[in-house]
């Protein structure tokens, strides 16, 4: 098994990790975090939503250990690869030394997706967006599998959630396009 090693490397190398400036102040995150999704929110065009969402996505970055962000890392190069099962390995280790950190949740969630496991994906999902209600990616997430389940209406609903937050999702208008098709389907 792959965790122990890995584990016993991460224990080592504390000390190392301890030099590292430490994460910014919560609150100072949170009102970061504020600004950005207000931005995304109000981005005049693709260019500004993309840039929003990159500030977003490194504010999510930031709230990681090194060490955490290592596994985090590691776990979606191993996703990405192909190999879910590695990439469970990772995110179960980050998670457990971070459990706050929701983009932890969202990833360790398409892991599970991967494996086929729609239960534990939809878990995770559940528990990333308690953690960040904001999390649009995350919902992106769920409407697929709320889609993958035959649920039509809740996937719209879940999509429609995602585009409040981040308006200029790529390829959202199409999507949206699909899932109401779909739901207008199902209440036939």
């Amino acid at each position: 098994m792959r965790f122990a090693p890995l584990a016993l490397a991460l224990l080592l190398a504390l000390p190392a990790f301890a030099q590292a400036p430490a994460p910014p102040a919560a609150s100072q995150t949170s009102r970061d975090l504020d600004r950005a999704f207000e931005a995304l929110r109000e981005a005049p065009d693709e260019r500004g939503a993309h840039m929003a969402e990159m500030a977003i996505r490194q504010i999510w970055a930031r709230q990681a250990s090194a060490a955490v962000a290592l596994l985090l890392n590691r776990g979606i190069r191993n996703l990405r690869a192909g190999q879910p099962g590695d990439a469970l390995e990772d995110f179960d280790a980050a998670i457990t030394l971070a459990p706050l950190v929701a983009d932890a949740w969202h990833w360790r969630a398409q892991a599970h997706q991967q494996v086929g496991d729609r239960v534990a994906a939809a878990g995770d999902l559940r528990e990333c967006l308690r953690l960040e209600p904001r999390h649009f990616a995350a919902l992106v997430s769920l409407s697929r599998l709320q889609e993958e389940a035959g649920d039509a209406r809740g996937a719209l609903r879940s999509y429609e959630a995602a585009l409040a937050i981040h308006p200029r999702l790529a390829g959202g208008a199409e999507r949206l396009r699909e899932l109401t098709r779909a739901a207008e389907g199902e209440e036939m």
